[in-house]
């Protein structure tokens, strides 16, 4: 007899999550055209009432997420919860998200507000209703539909708290499948969403597995992984102050932010009266025996922090590890020597418990706190805790992490409730994370913004002049169309080499011109055969002397008043050389031009004499 299938119901969850991630995504496209078109009056009453209707529920929600997860602090829960309903709401609340969000007038731009589109919400158990009230605020803030996906081990609490958004929601005028969650979470499910078509963009949070499953999924994330939050004392802090703030931040919550502090290095300098506040303000310091035993249960081997421990107190995590420690012990201090995968406890520990280094000066301190981001926290959170601005610049400076906090914790600071940075439960780590952006995530990064950009400078045109019109009465003033750059003025002596090297280049004497004076021509075509005879006899007869850009008049020639040295002959003569000047001189003297086989004719005189019609050329040359 077969053995029974214990797979089937495994694999029917998987075929039921994926189901309901594809049902719930088309959904929430259908709701996105409706939302898209809503003004900004209606999205932010939606916006209020979803803040007001979530907050008289924040210590039943605190209260559900520790039940159900086990993790963190009631107390601490509650003051995420009003950080999110309250400050995070009091920040968006004023934003422009529709229509024309800013105007540039010196730069003549006028930017327009279009959201993203659906977002899958990825929601951790570490901070599950913070998290989920403050993703499904800026969501809907930026008119974007959302589809929630919660972390199984926290789905009835953060499904609560989209229950009462929605409802608030749609009683402000929301439309209906504007805010959605899966009842049936599995990996699989929540592969699926990430890949769905109907899904804009994704926002991620939780571990490293997630963050990059999110990425690989084919759509625009907003993925952040883990931190390693490093504090650094150096010796000018108030001593007692630095360690009552990182003890804060360690503790808050019993550590599962991912900004909470995990290591403490100090100056030597400051080191004893360091721990002597570290230990009055309730940290105890382990012995080499129970960091060692300590590391044995916290740290599993893939080098990540044990389930269970998550989330727990330090004397549930001593306890764990085979020691007491005594009463109001509120965290647990390792020194280390070292960092990486010889020092277990140097990576992020989600508990409290902190590892703690001595270093000589800020120099060693600075390549310290280095290493502790590069092991598993690049791009996040650090702090520093001194009264010397320029060391703490040095720090902002040489630091990869995006979040220096300056004598506050770095918990508290990072995502905005000490520092004034943007009020946030997602924070990215940009590119040294392998993030897409190191800011705060609002609803600025839910919208895409198209740009009215009216023209500043005119365009120029690099084609031929003849395309451009002449103005009305160029011809009678010399003058083209629209106003053309002009190149710097060149002296007569300095044109007259350049021809004469022009000339010489093509085989003709520079220095010699033709007996026939230089200049336009009288007035009407060639029209015998006796024309072209000395027209094709003029170019091969010897040339006398001459200077500048052709031959000087006679007296009994007439000026044109061109910028060379050009004359009109009382006879037809054939010109060597015309520039743009001889052409207006002879559309003013209403005479004709006679080119022939070898006359040179810079591009903006043939422009000129062909657009006036003034040019006599032999047929074949022509």
């Amino acid at each position: 007899m077969p053995a029974p299938d214990t797979s089937r119901p495994a694999a029917d969850a998987d075929l039921a999550s994926i189901q309901q991630a594809r049902a719930l995504a088309r959904k929430a496209r259908q709701a996105q055209t409706t939302l898209a078109e809503l003004s900004q009056v209606q999205i932010d009453a939606i916006v209020d009432a979803m803040a007001k209707g979530v907050r008289p529920h924040v210590e039943e929600l605190a209260r559900l997420a520790v039940e159900e997860t086990t993790f963190g602090v009631v107390a601490d829960k509650v003051e995420k919860n009003l950080f999110s309903c309250d400050r995070v709401y009091e920040f968006i609340r004023p934003m422009a998200t529709v229509g024309v969000v800013n105007r540039l007038p010196d730069r003549k731009i006028i930017e327009i507000a279009e959201p993203f589109g659906v977002v899958a919400a990825i929601v951790p158990s570490t901070n599950p209703t913070s998290t989920a009230i403050y993703k499904i605020l800026i969501a809907l803030k930026a008119r974007c539909a959302i589809v929630i996906s919660p972390h199984p081990s926290a789905a009835r609490c953060i499904t609560r708290v989209a229950e009462i958004m929605e409802a608030a929601a749609r009683q402000a005028g929301a439309p209906d499948g504007s805010i959605n969650w899966m009842t049936g979470v599995t990996l699989e499910g929540t592969q699926e969403l990430m890949k769905q078509r109907e899904v804009a963009v994704i926002l991620a949070t939780g571990g490293m597995g997630l963050v990059r499953a999110a990425y690989s999924a084919g759509k625009p994330a907003y993925g952040v992984g883990p931190g390693n939050a490093p504090c650094y004392v150096e010796s000018s802090a108030d001593v007692r102050k630095a360690a009552s703030d990182i003890l804060i931040g360690k503790c808050f919550d019993n550590g599962v932010l991912c900004s909470s502090p995990n290591s403490v290095v100090v100056d030597a300098a400051i080191a004893e009266a360091a721990m002597r506040e570290f230990q009055a303000h309730g940290a105890y310091f382990l012995s080499p025996t129970e960091t060692e035993a300590l590391a044995r249960v916290l740290v599993t081997p893939q080098r990540l922090p044990n389930p269970v421990l998550v989330g727990k107190t330090a004397a549930v995590v001593a306890e764990k590890a085979g020691f007491n420690v005594p009463p109001g012990t509120r965290a647990l201090i390792a020194p280390l020597a070292g960092v990486g995968r010889d020092y277990p406890l140097s990576i992020e520990k989600l508990c409290p418990v902190l590892s703690y280094y001595v270093v000589k000066d800020w120099r060693e301190g600075c390549a310290r706190c280095i290493e502790i981001l590069r092991y598993g926290g690049m791009g996040h959170t650090m702090s520093i805790h001194s009264q010397n601005d320029d060391i703490i610049l040095e720090f902002g400076l040489r630091k990869p992490a995006f979040r220096i906090c300056v004598n506050t914790p770095t918990t508290h600071g990072s995502i905005g409730l000490t520092t004034g940075l943007d009020p946030a439960m997602t924070l990215g780590c940009g590119g040294w994370g392998g993030n897409i952006t190191s800011d705060n995530i609002s609803p600025r990064h839910l919208l895409n913004i198209k740009r009215l950009a009216y023209e500043v400078r005119p365009a120029v045109d690099n084609r031929a002049a003849a395309s451009v019109p002449v103005q009305p009465g160029a011809a009678a003033r010399g003058l083209r169309g629209p106003a053309r750059p002009r190149p710097d003025p060149v002296s007569a002596d300095v044109l007259a080499r350049r021809i004469d090297a022009f000339l010489a280049a093509r085989g003709i004497a520079p220095g010699r011109t033709s007996d026939r004076p230089v200049g336009p021509a009288a007035p009407g075509p060639v029209h015998s055969e006796g024309d072209r005879r000395d027209l094709a006899a003029g170019d091969q007869r010897d040339r006398g002397p001459a200077t500048g850009t052709g031959a000087q008049p006679p007296s009994s020639q007439v000026n044109t008043g061109g910028s060379g040295p050009t004359a009109v002959a009382a006879e037809a003569a054939v010109a060597e050389f015309v520039c743009e000047d001889d052409v207006r001189a002879a559309v003013k003297a209403g005479t004709r031009i006679r080119l022939g086989p070898k006359t040179i004719v810079t591009p903006a005189a043939r422009e000129a004499g062909e657009t006036h019609r003034i040019f006599d050329e032999p047929p074949w040359h022509a």
